[in-house]
């Protein structure tokens, strides 16, 4: 039997799309969890990038540790998820 690409590609989306509907409400909220906080520090951890250009070191310096503690926080956060479910 002979498929073609597209409908091999349009297979794979279908399964992707309902393992997607499986997945637990849990799991549903440590994933948001985890997004959000990983967002939060992804921008901190890009501002940081922009003080060190603009060679601000202090500034630098003050946002890495502030998006370190954020990647703490989602970390502690999603746990809590977890233990709550």
């Amino acid at each position: 039997m002979k498929f073609n690409k597209a409908a091999l590609v349009a297979s794979a989306f279908a399964f992707a799309a309902l393992a997607g509907c499986a997945e637990s409400e849990e799991e549903a909220q440590e994933d948001l969890v985890e997004q959000q906080y990983e967002s939060a520090e992804d921008t901190l951890e890009e501002q940081a990038d922009l003080a060190e250009a603009q060679g601000n070191e202090a500034q630098e310096e003050a946002l890495d540790a502030e998006a370190d503690a954020m990647g703490e926080a989602g970390d502690q956060a999603e746990d809590a998820v977890d233990a709550a479910n």
